[in-house]
Parts: structure tokens; C-alpha cells; sequence
């Protein structure tokens, strides 16, 4: 271990750099010397204070501090490191919502609103709707604080908040609490707008409930919302893109596309549902039928079917559709070469997908960063991860700047090829990109340390994600570990497990019925008979969970 010091005025906070997170550094520890205090704000002050109970009051794994969880390497970023161990400039303060969610996530339902009520900042728009999106994977946590907030007396909410806290809601499958923010909407006047019940139908349909969102667009000028187009195409998307193109055909765009005017979006839509479903036959006699009612295909509808080919595994016709649009001096955009380029990649056919990639440069369509991605994804699944590399460093000799996915996708294929310490390389190279990784992230390294018998490795990982407010776990984390619980066979790791299932319930997620009677069967099995009750007692927070065990 290491020790730094920095100073800030006339205090000196000392820490130690370390691999493994939550040992608490010594904080605001008064030195004595020539430095002068800073003048500093109340407003700044309670940030700094706020920052500090943030680093003294976060433990990592505070549920599961019986279980030994160190890792054997660091996951730290180089540069802030490297800079806090060179005695350079300090990294700079967190943002403030950063700081506010970390106090959110620390703060009980009796001290929260005490704590916002002191905090003298200015609730903003931005801030409330970032510090609400911080909070998006602990959706208990967010719409409380939300919920807090509207009691103010001196604050106004914003349209775009109520649109997060009726979503987060309506996820929870609360929909008592997420009707209830829409008249509030309405009772200020902010709404709701036709987003806000696009946002509940969206809901209602990831819950298996398509009939009630179809009610919701039905029902559009109960809330003083005029349906329209856009509302009609909206409504059609939701359902389409979950698998109910049948719904959307039969039940709205055969009905309502003469009242609402159907443009080339809504047949767009319908055909990507049928798409979707490798239903490429169906596509086509919607594109006829949009044809014979007046309207011209456009760029996107040839994209759409192009990459409706691919998906259904009908490569030849694909090719033989890409060639007519060609042929027909149809418009193609770096949209249709990138389909072609990964549909292509993905059928293991490299060198074509190759040609197709220099072929569209000749035509005078520069690749974009999605193209990119599609050649390096290609090569991680279909070639080796070393040709993936290679793409990479070209895109960077070119100028493009990688995004999230490009990181993603070459961290995948390195692990998937087993090189974990260079995907962790990569991986601490998205902060000096100033690409920061996401959740996605997160649960690819997690899982393949876990599918390689790294599991105190990836519970590490998981205690980096949830010591730092930037990457709340989600469902998918959750999932990931428990499953990994399962491996060693051992009892202390079902324990974990079941500490892991009760976090999840807390934070508002859904357990699958097959991940929660697994717990329990794994701790009935171990002896561990009081905890199972307990997670049985918790399990009446979702009754829609059948029990099917009697202790």
C-alpha cells in the first residue's frame, strides 16, 4: 500500500491507493503549516462534507463483511492513481449530482427528507433528472427521493422528472404510484404529454399486459392528450418490438391507419415487426400493400428488409436484395453497408464482409463508428480477437473516437478468448479515453471471472460497482452472481447468494421464479434453514412469486 497526500486549504486528506474497495481512508485530517485556508462557500462546504461521509460511511460488501472478499488485483484507474501518487493537481470534486445520489443511497426514509431539506442546493431541472438517472438501477431509492422533493414548498418539478419517476414506477409495476405521479402531472399542468403515457404502455407491455397499453393510447383524450400520428406509430413500435407485430397488424394499423393517415414510418414499423420474427414473406406484402397505397419506399424501408434477411439466415436473398438496390439506384447509406458488413460477419463469411467494408470507402461512403463496430464484433465472434484488435487500432490512425460499444465489444472478445487481464487493460483504458464504462461493462468482466473460477474477482468487481454512485448494479449483475454462487457448491457462497437476492428485491428488481427457489433450495440443502425463512418472509413484497416451499 501506498500513501498519498493532498492538501486543500488548510486541511490534508490521507488515503492509501489499494486493490481491494471500501477500506475507509482517513479523512480531513488537520495538519499544521503555512497553508492558509480557503474561502470556501456553504454550498461547496456541504459538498466536500457530504463527498467525505460518501468515503467514510460506504463499506464495501457491508452485508456480506463475514465473507472474505479481496481481490488479488486492483481495478483502479491508472490515471487517478498516477496522479494522486505524483503529488499533481487533485482530481477534481465530483459532480453534484454524483454526490447527491451517494447521499441518497446512504440516507433512511426518516432522514432523507431532512437531508434535502438542508442541503441549501438549487433543484435545478438537470440536476434532479441526473440524480434520478444516477439512481435508475435503485428505483425504490429514486422515486422516494422524487416523491420527497415534490413536498418542498419552494420547488417546481419539471415534466421531464415526472417522465423518469412514472417509468421507474411503472417498472416496479407499481402502477398505483405511477397513475398517481400523472395526476399530479395534470393537477400542475405539466402534462401528462403523449411521451408519458407512451412510457406506461411500455410498461404495461414488458409486464405481458399489451391489452392495457393499447387501453392507454385508446384512452389518450381521457388526459388531455389528442392522439395522432406519432402517437399512432409510437403505439405500434412498443408492440412490434416486443413480438406482438399480430397485435399491432390487427388490432390498430388495419383499423386506425385510414384515421390516422399511415406514412412510410407506420409500414416501416409493421414491416420491421414481422422482421423481427423472421417473418421476411410478411415484410414484403407490407411493403406491397405501402407501395399500392401511394406511398415510396424510402432508404430505411430497403435497410429494414436487408437486415430482416440477415436476421431470418436467407444470406443469398440478402445478397440478391443488396445487388437490386443497387442495380435501382436506390439511396444506400453507411446504415445499409453496416448491415451488410455484419450480416455477413456474423454468417462466418470474414473476407466478404471485408470487401463489402473497402468497397463502400471506394464508393465515397466513409464507414462510421457503428460500421467499425460491426467489423470488430464480426472478427470477436467469427475470426480471433487479435484481426478485432487490429480494426481497432485503424479506427484510431483514421480519427474515429470509439464509444461505449466499441469498448464493450472488444472487452467481450478478449474475455471470451480468455485474456481477462488485457480485457481489465482495456477496460481501465475507457477512463483515459474519457469513455467511461457502463453496466454493460461491468457484468461482461463480471461474468467471465465468475465462468473462470474467478469469483472473489468479480465479487470485487461488484463491490467497485456498487462503492462508486457511476455503475449500480441492475438486474443482469444480479443474476450473473447468483448463478456464480452455484459453482463451488459451497455454503458460504449460497449465503451469498441469498444476500445478493434480498439486495435486488430492495432495489426494486424482479427476481425469475427459477432464481428465486434456487436460492432457497441451495440454502434449504446447506442447512441454512433461518435464512430461508427469511427470504420467504421477504417474499411477500412479490406475491406473484408462487411458493413452493414449507419449512
Amino acid at each position: 500500500m501506498r500513501q498519498y497526500t493532498e492538501k486543500r486549504g488548510g486541511w490534508c486528506v490521507v488515503g492509501r491507493r489499494f486493490g481491494s474497495v471500501g477500506r475507509k481512508p482517513n479523512l480531513l485530517k488537520p495538519i499544521k503549516g503555512p497553508h492558509r485556508p480557503m474561502n470556501i462557500s456553504p454550498r461547496l462546504l456541504l459538498l466536500v462534507f457530504l463527498r467525505a461521509k460518501m468515503f467514510t460511511s460506504r463499506q464495501r460488501f457491508s452485508q456480506f463483511t463475514t465473507l472474505p472478499l479481496c481481490s488479488p488485483k486492483p481495478f483502479l484507474s491508472p490515471l487517478r492513481t498516477t496522479t494522486a501518487l505524483s503529488g499533481g493537481s487533485p482530481p477534481s470534486p465530483p459532480p453534484e449530482d454524483a454526490v447527491l445520489a451517494e447521499l441518497i443511497l446512504n440516507s433512511t426514509a426518516q432522514s432523507l427528507p431532512q437531508v434535502i431539506r438542508e442541503s441549501d442546493l438549487k433543484w435545478t431541472q438537470s440536476l434532479v433528472d441526473k440524480t434520478i438517472k444516477r439512481l435508475w438501477n435503485h428505483a425504490p431509492k429514486a422515486i422516494q427521493f422524487f416523491q420527497t422533493l415534490i413536498r418542498l414548498p419552494n420547488y417546481s418539478p419539471y415534466a421531464s422528472s415526472f417522465d423518469h419517476a412514472i417509468d421507474l414506477a411503472a417498472r416496479l409495476r407499481d402502477y398505483r404510484t405511477a397513475w398517481a405521479f400523472v395526476a399530479q402531472m395534470r393537477a400542475l399542468r405539466l402534462g401528462p404529454s403523449p411521451k408519458t403515457l407512451a412510457i406506461i404502455a411500455e410498461r404495461y407491455v414488458s409486464a405481458g399486459k399489451p391489452d392495457r397499453a393499447i387501453k392507454v393510447f385508446l384512452s389518450m383524450h381521457e388526459h388531455g392528450c389528442r392522439q395522432d400520428l406519432n402517437s399512432f406509430n409510437t403505439i405500434l413500435d412498443i408492440l412490434c418490438k416486443s413480438g406482438r407485430v399480430e397485435m399491432a397488424y390487427n388490432k390498430l394499423f388495419r383499423v386506425f391507419k385510414g384515421r390516422f393517415k399511415a406514412d412510410s414510418v407506420s409500414y416501416n414499423i409493421i414491416a420491421n415487426g414481422w422482421c423481427l420474427k423472421k417473418c421476411t414473406p410478411k415484410a414484403l406484402e407490407v411493403l406491397k400493400e405501402m407501395v399500392e397505397s401511394g406511398l415510396t419506399p424510402v432508404s430505411n424501408t430497403y435497410n429494414i428488409m436487408l437486415n430482416g434477411f440477415f436476421k431470418a439466415g436467407q444470406i443469398d436473398e440478402a445478397w440478391k436484395f443488396f445487388l437490386q438496390m443497387k442495380k435501382r439506384k436506390c439511396e444506400i447509406d453507411v446504415v445499409t453497408y453496416t448491415t451488410v458488413v455484419h450480416g455477413l460477419g456474423v454468417a462466418g463469411e470474414i473476407s466478404r464482409a471485408r470487401k463489402v467494408f473497402d468497397e463502400m470507402v471506394k464508393e465515397g461512403i466513409l464507414p462510421s463508428v457503428a460500421t467499425y463496430n460491426a467489423m470488430i464484433q464480426v472478427f470477436c465472434k467469427k475470426d480471433n480477437v487479435e484481426n478485432a484488435l487490429l480494426v481497432f487500432d485503424e479506427m484510431l490512425r483514421k480519427g474515429y473516437a470509439p464509444n461505449t460499444t466499441t469498448y464493450n465489444v472488444v472487452i467481450r472478445g478478449l474475455c471470451h478468448a480468455g485474456h481477462m487481464d488485457r480485457a481489465v487493460d482495456f477496460m481501465m483504458r475507457m477512463h483515459g479515453d474519457g469513455c467511461k464504462p457502463n453496466v454493460q461493462t461491468y457484468n461482461v468482466v463480471i461474468r467471465y471471472f465468475c465462468d473462470a473460477g474467478e469469483i472473489e474477482r468479480g465479487l470485487d468487481l461488484f463491490g467497485k460497482m456498487r462503492g462508486e454512485g457511476d455503475y449500480l448494479p441492475n438486474l443482469d449483475t444480479y443474476h450473473i452472481l447468483i448463478s456464480s454462487m452455484f459453482v463451488r457448491k459451497k455454503s458460504d457462497d449460497l449465503v451469498v447468494a441469498g444476500k445478493l437476492l434480498i439486495e435486488m428485491v430492495d432495489r426494486g428488481f424482479m427476481p425469475r421464479k427459477f432464481t428465486f427457489n434456487r436460492v432457497l433450495n441451495g440454502l434449504l440443502l446447506t442447512g441454512n434453514q433461518d435464512f430461508a425463512k427469511e427470504i420467504l418472509r421477504m417474499q411477500s413484497k412479490f406475491q406473484r412469486i408462487a411458493r413452493h416451499f414449507k419449512l
